[in-house]
């Protein structure tokens, strides 16, 4: 039977990547179609709370008052933007005219807010803070629509959710692990000295490093696990994956008659996006991990660790936070840091480890992988004389339809909201 589909399927299927959190999984990703229509509520929202802050400096409105009219400004525009964000996904693709337009006039109108403080008396550094926070926030939003992150964050949240909720398992298998990695170090009184002697930012500097460490290693281990992925395109295979979404109810018979789908060349973006989900998710799993790791030596410290046998090792009197020394906090703080670092890379290579922790994880790659293939081959044959989006071999011999035939039009999955 000849697959029957419609260009709303494919736009469903679009919108799926969308709120899975991998936009350039869509075909011909580009700025104006894709990328600048859904940065439209941020940019408005920007907008108007720099006019409301131009126009209450233009009145001269000072302190109190100042503030207040940027607070009202920043709270109304957050009101207006579940409308702003439903005309956006209506919105077509800009032409170059009109996204140049808009591009400059909130150029312009990010520029007039500085040039007015100038006016009333702001300094150079105020100007020169105003403008980087500006771009920064700009390039944010810009960063936040290409690479879906937002989605990403809400599915974060969720997982972790998850892991709280199966906590003594994750624990239970993490903890022995990772207890014999670390339990050393909570015991050397050098460490403690230098933690005695460590600002908290420095302290969050190492947290930070701790966790590149680990991107890095997602990193490197994504790409080598992708080419086993891509040639996974089985019929039976491609049908599990598409279960509830769009192309749930596309025979793939029709999809693949001959067997596996070609594998699927992959831009430099979907390769980044895909990076972005695993790293997310391996940072998510470490920090629950990590926060179990920091409660027991906090425990453990409590116990074991008198105020004067903290004296002995730090050299000095230790500072006190109530009952607990502070330099304990931050022991506790740094090993955990470690020990998720360490859990999150040796989870990804030790074979018993990557099928507990990190299997889970690349699932949901194959799985977008999968719907990926046959989104591309449905839209070949829906959309016959759109620009290619791909470069692959014919997978079937399937007669191209109408542009708007009748076909199985499947409502966006129930658990992810839009």
């Amino acid at each position: 039977m000849p697959l029957t589909a419609s260009r709303a399927l494919v736009r469903q299927t679009e919108r799926w990547f969308v709120r899975r959190g991998v936009p350039q999984m869509i075909a011909r990703y580009d700025f104006r179609r894709h990328v600048l229509p859904r940065m439209a509520p941020y940019l408005a929202l920007v907008a108007f709370v720099d006019i409301a802050w131009f126009g209450s400096l233009a009145a001269g409105a000072t302190g109190r008052t100042h503030e207040l009219i940027g607070l009202a400004a920043v709270v109304a525009g957050l009101a207006a933007w579940p409308a702003l964000a439903a005309w956006s996904r209506r919105m077509p693709r800009f032409s170059l005219v009109t996204a140049w337009v808009l591009l400059a006039g909130y150029a312009v109108l990010l520029a007039a807010v500085p040039l007015a403080a100038l006016k009333v008396g702001w300094s150079v550094g105020g100007v020169a803070y105003y403008l980087l926070a500006a771009v920064a926030a700009t390039a944010g939003g810009y960063l936040a629509v290409t690479y879906g992150l937002l989605p990403l964050l809400r599915s974060a949240v969720r997982h972790a959710i998850d892991d709280m909720r199966n906590s003594l398992r994750l624990q239970g298998r993490a903890l022995p692990m990772l207890l014999f990695v670390t339990l050393f170090f909570f015991f050397t009184g050098e460490l403690w000295q230098a933690m005695h002697r460590l600002g908290w930012n420095r302290v969050g500097w190492v947290l930070l490093l701790f966790a590149a460490v680990t991107i890095l290693a997602s990193a490197g281990r994504l790409r080598d696990e992708i080419g086993r992925v891509e040639r996974d395109l089985r019929p039976e295979r491609l049908s599990h994956a598409c279960k509830r979404t769009p192309l749930s109810m596309v025979d793939m018979a029709d999809v693949a008659p001959e067997g596996p789908l070609a594998p699927v060349r992959l831009t430099n973006g979907q390769v980044t996006n895909l990076l972005v989900i695993l790293a997310t998710r391996q940072l998510v799993q470490a920090a629950v991990v990590g926060l179990g790791l920091f409660g027991f030596f906090v425990l453990l410290g409590l116990l074991v660790v008198t105020e004067p046998t903290a004296a002995q090792w730090i050299g000095e009197q230790p500072v006190m936070l109530g009952p607990v020394p502070l330099a304990l906090l931050k022991n506790a703080t740094m090993i955990a840091g470690f020990g998720s670092m360490y859990f999150a890379v040796n989870s990804m290579i030790v074979g018993e480890q990557r099928h507990q922790f990190f299997a889970p994880i690349l699932d949901e790659v194959e799985r977008i992988l999968a719907v990926h293939a046959v989104y591309l081959t449905v839209r070949d044959i829906v959309l016959p004389n759109a620009p290619a989006a791909r470069a692959r071999p014919a997978t079937a011999a399937i007669p191209a339809q109408p542009a708007e035939p009748a076909g199985p039009v499947v409502p966006a999955e129930p658990d992810q909201p839009s």
